[in-house]
């Protein structure tokens, strides 16, 4: 079977992210009824952090374990990844030893090298470019709080704020699907032109649409879902001053800024937050926000992950192959040991 990885949403057709949603809908429903089939059984998943997180490893390991498989944390300084070992040695060995790799790394060369040597699927759980679990994610949250009469290709998207691997991934995900995306920043903070070409290509081949503007106001006119993420991220410490200047408090999401969006959009942030600076208390806990079900469906989209990449690879013995090994070991042990 054609080995493939989870690195970027851009690898995937419109009809496969879709089927990838619709089969994670479906292990959700079993999930609410208690009944989650065990289809990664004796399973083993490897999780790789260079940085912490909550979401991402306990989204991975719960749902490793719910479908009957085991999940390994490996935390930074735990393995050798890259010191003492090469990152293509790393991937073999791993390869080995476990069914599927997830790793969350500073840089994205890291995952793709750790991709290119595997030859287990290879989840990206976050780079600094892109975070494709999440807005998997994300649009599986969108579809459960769709605008009454809309279908997924009408929904409009607006994202306020800086260029972060959040926006890179959820703006490229919405135009491949058909939607309608906008970015507001102040012009610095806009994303590269690589990733605009990227988009509008989605765009040319979805019907969806792009827009990119410095009016944080005439971006939520008409958006079904504002989303907000981290003004500055992990090596950017020393910009936070300029940063929020630049952002604040014209990109702030408030309620004041709600007021000129449509009576029934809902906020959406993939957390962590800084409440107060990006987004306020008031939003964030109002009856418009979905972030904790947002947070939830990580879970069931882990899930729907790593059932899709890993399942079809499972070796599935018959009960006779089952036996035969039993019995030969078992009597090999009476043999031998004296069981």
């Amino acid at each position: 079977m054609t080995l493939r990885h989870f690195i970027d949403t851009q690898d995937f057709t419109k009809q496969e992210l879709l089927d990838l949603i619709a089969l994670t809908r479906l292990i959700k429903e079993a999930d609410k009824q208690g009944c989650t089939p065990k289809l990664l059984q004796d399973a083993s998943l490897a999780m790789i952090f260079e940085e912490p997180s909550t979401r991402t490893r306990v989204s991975f390991e719960v749902a490793m374990t719910e479908l009957g498989g085991h999940a390994l944390y490996l935390k930074p300084g735990e393995i050798h990844l890259g010191v003492r070992e090469s990152l293509a040695d790393t991937a073999r060995v791993l390869s080995r030893m476990v069914d599927v790799i997830m790793a969350r790394t500073l840089k994205h060369e890291t995952i793709l090298g750790l991709a290119q040597a595997a030859t287990v699927p290879v989840i990206n759980g976050l780079t600094d470019y892109n975070h494709p679990t999440q807005v998997v994610c994300d649009v599986l949250t969108m579809m459960e709080h769709m605008p009454e009469g809309k279908r997924l290709e009408d929904l409009r998207v607006t994202f306020i704020g800086d260029a972060t691997n959040v926006l890179s991934s959820l703006m490229l995900i919405c135009t491949r699907l058909g939607m309608h995306f906008t970015h507001a920043a102040p012009k610095r903070y806009q994303p590269p032109e690589t990733w605009v070409k990227m988009a509008l290509e989605n765009c040319k081949i979805s019907g969806g649409t792009l827009r990119i503007t410095e009016d944080p106001i005439e971006a939520v006119r008409d958006a079904d879902f504002i989303y907000t993420d981290l003004w500055w991220w992990v090596g950017q410490e020393a910009e936070i001053p300029e940063r929020s200047k630049a952002f604040m408090p014209r990109y702030q999401v408030n309620m004041d800024l709600f007021k000129h969006a449509p009576a029934h959009c809902k906020f959406m942030h993939c957390l962590p937050a800084s409440r107060g600076v990006e987004v306020t208390d008031e939003v964030m806990d109002s009856e418009r926000s979905i972030i904790f079900d947002q947070a939830e469906n990580r879970l069931h989209t882990e899930k729907g992950i790593l059932v899709w990449l890993v399942y079809p690879r499972l070796k599935r013995p018959s009960t006779e192959l089952e036996a035969h090994y039993r019995g030969r070991i078992q009597a090999f042990l009476a043999e031998r040991m004296g069981i």
